[in-house]
């Protein structure tokens, strides 16, 4: 028996299932004589119907997970260096992916068996709010073995401090005849230093901008994506609903 493939059958299923299914492997476990695995699978938590949502969510849409999590990194990116154009195109597409994946989460707990009211999706949106400002929330929410929802720490922790930049340290003074080339030597070599510096700087924001580009494009790609499984279903959903209100006619004789 294994532990991760356990945990991972469990938190796949409906809340309602879990206790029992979770007490029927610990149990086969203690009598297997395994009892360390017995004691870690009874730790595990029931879970929330918001956070069993949020783990369908990731079980079912990994390509929206992953594009999710990039964003998250590159939001946290340009959080720290204040870069409020970028800022703003992102955030944009963070609230555009937040409310479609919160919508394919109720979708699919729908299709599972289960309705979320008001208070599981905002705890749904919470969570990948939280997956987007904090990498610890996003891989404890990739993993898909939440028991409660997640909650966004204010800010992007991790980001808010800023590089210590340290002078560089005079050297010893200089003899009489050689004082004057020297400082000449080091100025000139400060000022290789600094615009090596400003090149090396340009390449990696430069980089950066690309990598958000790619992500904006994903989070774009993926919320049509899912817009458009979403109105399809709706579609159906109405033709089916046309088709039962219908009249049926009777057969003549």
């Amino acid at each position: 028996m294994d532990f991760d493939a356990i945990a991972d059958e469990l938190y796949g299923m409906p809340p309602d299932a879990f206790t029992a299914a979770r007490d029927r492997y610990a149990a086969a476990a203690r009598q297997a004589g395994d009892r360390t695995l017995a004691g870690k699978l009874k730790e595990l938590h029931r879970p929330t119907a918001a956070a069993w949502a949020g783990n369908l969510l990731v079980r079912h849409s990994r390509d929206q997970a992953d594009a999710l999590m990039q964003l998250g990194a590159n939001l946290r990116q340009a959080h720290h260096e204040l870069d409020g154009a970028q800022l703003r195109e992102l955030t944009r597409q963070q609230h555009a992916l937040v409310a479609t994946l919160a919508q394919q989460a109720v979708r699919l707990a729908a299709e599972a068996g289960r309705r979320l009211g008001d208070t599981a999706r905002r705890e749904v949106e919470a969570t990948l709010h939280a997956a987007l400002a904090d990498p610890e929330a996003a891989r404890a929410w990739s993993a898909g073995r939440l028991d409660k929802p997640l909650t966004a720490p204010v800010g992007f922790p991790g980001v808010s401090g800023t590089a210590t930049v340290h002078p560089l340290r005079p050297s010893a003074p200089a003899s009489r005849g050689h004082r004057t080339g020297g400082a000449e030597r080091g100025k000139a070599s400060v000022t290789e230093l600094e615009a090596a510096r400003a090149r090396r700087q340009e390449r990696e924001r430069a980089e950066r901008v690309e990598r958000a580009r790619h992500a904006a494009d994903q989070a774009q790609a993926a919320c049509r994506s899912l817009q458009q499984e979403l109105d399809q279903r709706q579609e159906e959903a109405d033709q089916a609903e046309q088709a039962s209100n219908r009249p049926h006619r009777r057969s003549r004789t």
